[in-house]
């Protein structure tokens, strides 16, 4: 390999592909270039705008890709950009220039040297972070979505991917089991369904809850992402005011590359993921219905026939051996079980309450005749007493 050769075929084809964007042709002119055993070898060739175009065509055609992706996650239409800026020397290509128009709608805009575009914008945005630049805005954003594992291992996103910075989002969530007296925090990021396929940043404990019923107590996560891309997260108890936090900094050490492969992976497993998904969640909302049952069956066990509580323990036996063997079942017999069982449960409570109603107004009607018997035994003394 001749690297003397080869760097003066790079720096030739780089004044090449320069004078291209101005000239519909150019000549490509290296003398002594090289030589072998018959001598020395000399380069001279003309090369066209169309043929240049015609090799970089799948190179320039990768743009329009991610071009439509921007669009997509801003969620906003050709219509409503206001100026396409170019950025980089390879922009000044006529090609480039051409593609770009038929993207958007619209020419690029001229006003930004596309060689001087990324410093400009880099010295912009150190001017606003430290407090220099205070008359433009320059919008950053979460490369990837942010949240918390959730019950099941499902990953609940509390901040979604390129959700504009400095941003703060907070939801309540709660115990997953009775008496539980500490919930564990893991944040994670990426974009995928489960919790365990995306990059954990940290994890932390929050103890002190008073024990309660499953459901009851509400923890309050809070995410909050500063300028400098800085994530804050924090759990507290609304019942004791207790908190915990966690700092995390920017991107969570992920590299360009690193964030471009889980956003591929995403759309790659998005079939399999949601599939995993839908799978743990009809297992918590079964196991949700089945504890709410239980602990009514308990409360108004005085009040249910005897058989149809027995019957509605039964279809509950069902719908948990379906939960054992999760992996086994399909979703929608899942679904369907758990279905079943709270319409079943929904009658017997019906009786139930009907039985309530019933005794509260025999009881009722019982007080009456003896408040009107009472009343009516006064009325007979009194006329007693006039006689006399």
């Amino acid at each position: 390999k001749d690297n003397m050769a080869m760097q003066r075929l790079r720096e030739a084809a780089e004044k090449a592909k320069i004078e291209l964007s101005s000239s519909m042709q150019t000549d490509i002119n290296l003398p002594y270039l090289t030589m072998d055993a018959t001598g020395p070898k000399h380069m001279n060739m003309k090369l066209t705008r169309a043929k240049f175009e015609g090799i970089v065509e799948s190179l320039v055609k990768r743009t329009v890709g991610p071009c439509q992706k921007a669009m997509s996650d801003a969620e906003v239409k050709k219509s409503d950009i206001g100026d396409v800026i170019l950025v980089g020397g390879m922009t000044r290509m006529p090609r480039v220039q051409a593609l770009v128009q038929e993207v958007f709608g619209r020419a690029p805009g001229k006003s930004v040297n596309p060689d001087e575009a990324v410093a400009m914008g880099a010295a912009i945005q150190g001017g606003v972070l430290a407090g220099d630049v205070t008359d433009v805005l320059l919008l950053d954003v979460t490369p990837l979505s942010l949240g918390i594992e959730t019950l099941g291992g499902v990953f609940t996103k509390l901040i979604d991917r390129n959700t504009t910075i400095p941003t703060k989002k907070s939801q309540v969530f709660s115990t997953a089991a009775d008496g539980q007296t500490s919930v564990e925090i893991k944040v994670c990021q990426g974009e995928r369904e489960m919790a365990a396929d995306n990059k954990l940043l940290g994890q932390f404990m929050l103890v002190g809850i008073p024990p309660a019923p499953r459901g009851v107590p509400q923890v309050e996560v809070t995410f909050d992402i500063d300028a400098n891309g800085i994530v804050n997260v924090s759990a507290r108890d609304k019942g004791t005011g207790k908190e915990q936090q966690i700092v995390i900094q920017s991107s969570g050490g992920l590299s360009k590359e690193e964030i471009e492969n889980m956003v591929k992976n995403a759309e790659k497993y998005a079939a399999e993921d949601h599939v995993r998904k839908e799978r743990v969640e009809a297992v918590n909302q079964a196991d949700a219905i089945i504890h709410d049952t239980e602990s009514k069956l308990e409360e108004f066990k005085s009040q249910l026939p005897e058989e149809d509580a027995n019957k509605l323990r039964e279809q509950i036996a069902g719908v948990k051996e379906l939960i054992a063997k999760k992996d086994q079942v399909e979703v929608e017999e899942l679904k369907q079980a758990t279905s079943n069982m709270q319409q079943a449960s929904l009658k017997v409570f019906e009786l139930a309450y009907k039985k309530m109603s019933a005794d509260r107004e025999s009881q009722s009607g019982s007080s009456s005749s003896e408040d009107s018997g009472s009343s009516e035994s006064k009325d007979e003394q009194e006329k007693k007493e006039e006689k006399n």
